[in-house]
């Protein structure tokens, strides 16, 4: 099931990325040590008092020209308003009501969403009185926050979450696989999605983003029912919102969050960009099931090894996922498309794959026997046992003497001792280390 979303809108220089940085806590930080994964994020995810919800910073989106700042606001606020179930309006206690401020207050106060004022750099108790010149902008008590200080930032989640609505299922059963497709515009996700179907279900163009709207359609193979999720094109209207290839990571991740399994399609034709990296991190950063759909190899110019060769690039840009297997295709002639549903329902049963305790503390003992963990300053690492507490993506829990003697390189050992045994191809493997004592 989806989570709610929260943007956070408002003028340049208020302390947009800070706050998100904040709400959104350690929790990217940790995966951007893993090699391969770009380091600018628009997208996080937040948890506060049991709920969880994604969080847009509008601040990181990338604005064609900078003499448009007005312009860019306002479609900053409006694409808040078509995603987001709560906007959080960051204003500047030091600055003061701007012109700007007013704008965004005038855009966001017709969109009837729940909005949340909240003014930032209140760094010391002389800025407190600040807050309230911006009871003008008509949204009711302002929250004051220290993004540098870290100070009202609790204050700020509460009222956010008490905002949050309470999303429904989509109502699919449980045997079906939810599959998204993802990647930049025009590497024919929408083409694939017809292919799969054989009937034009869908608007098909040579344009990119002509598709409007993310579109869920059921069907069945071989007796197994899946959903195709597209998450081509942006709803809005009017080119303003393709110029930046980074409002389709926003389509994407509603999508991702619905998945079982996701298709990272790259235009074979053009090759790997960076916007492929990046996309691609949200599926791996959503614990996701995934493989990579190289499409139009029909119009690539082929030699003995050109599937190999491009294979290697998949696999030296890609580091953060060499479990998730590649399937090259056409979408317009059909080339090779048979192969990729038997591979989605492979992966889509190893991200729910269950393995017994006993089976995988044999699978460690024998990786300790092989190779036992390294000392650390004298002190050496213990594992005592194991065992997995979750599915979608398989979760283990490695109970030891004291968790911060497992160095990374170590775990990964382990990771891939667990996968060499159990397979789980297409699917990320989190790992978490934990104190003999902290089990009860």
């Amino acid at each position: 099931m989806a989570r709610p979303v929260v943007a956070i809108v408002g003028r340049p220089n208020v302390g947009k990325s800070t706050i998100f940085n904040r709400l959104i806590g350690d929790r990217l930080a940790i995966v951007e040590d893993k090699p391969g994964i770009t380091r600018d994020r628009i997208y996080g995810s937040a948890e506060w008092n049991g709920k969880a919800f994604s969080v847009i910073d509008t601040g990181g989106i990338e604005i064609d020209g900078d003499d448009m700042i007005l312009k860019s606001i306002r479609m900053q606020a409006e694409l808040a308003i078509e995603e987001a179930d709560v906007i959080v309006f960051m204003c500047d206690a030091k600055a003061g009501v701007t012109q700007s401020d007013e704008e965004v207050a005038q855009i966001l106060f017709r969109s009837g969403k729940p909005v949340i004022l909240s003014v930032n750099k209140v760094d010391n108790l002389k800025r407190v009185d600040d807050i309230y010149e911006f009871y003008s902008l008509g949204f009711g008590d302002p929250v004051g926050i220290s993004g540098s200080h870290g100070t009202g930032i609790g204050d700020l989640l509460d009222v956010v979450v008490e905002n949050l609505p309470e999303l429904e299922d989509d109502g699919y059963d449980e045997d079906v696989i939810r599959v998204a497709l993802i990647g930049r515009p025009n590497v024919g996700k929408s083409s694939l999605v017809n292919a799969i179907l054989g009937e034009e279900r869908v608007i098909v163009s040579d344009v990119a983003g002509t598709t409007r709207d993310a579109i869920d359609t059921p069907f069945e193979k071989d007796g197994q029912r899946y959903v195709l999720i597209d998450t081509a094109g942006m709803r809005k209207r009017g080119k303003v919102y393709e110029t930046t290839e980074k409002y389709s990571v926003m389509r994407a991740m509603r999508a991702i969050e619905r998945a079982d399994v996701v298709l990272v399609l790259i235009n074979g034709e053009e090759g790997i960009i960076e916007q492929d990296k990046h996309i691609a991190g949200y599926a791996y950063e959503a614990g996701k099931a995934s493989l990579f759909v190289v499409n139009k190899w029909d119009m690539v110019e082929k030699e003995d090894k050109t599937m190999q060769q491009f294979e290697k690039k998949i696999r030296d840009h890609f580091l953060f996922m060499t479990y998730a297997p590649i399937v090259f295709l056409s979408a317009k002639t059909k080339q090779r498309l048979q192969k990729l549903l038997p591979v989605v329902k492979h992966v889509a049963d190893q991200h729910s794959l269950r393995v017994q305790t006993h089976l995988l503390n044999d699978v460690i003992s024998d990786a300790i026997a092989i190779n036992p963990p390294p000392t650390d300053k004298g002190r050496r690492l213990r594992i005592n046992y194991s065992t997995q507490v979750a599915v979608k993506p398989p979760t283990m829990v490695v109970f030891v003497n004291d968790p911060e003697l497992m160095h990374f390189s170590y775990e990964r050992y382990l990771e891939n001792k667990i996968r060499a045994a159990f397979d789980f191809e297409g699917t990320p493997i989190r790992i978490f280390t934990r104190r003999k004592s902290d089990e009860s």
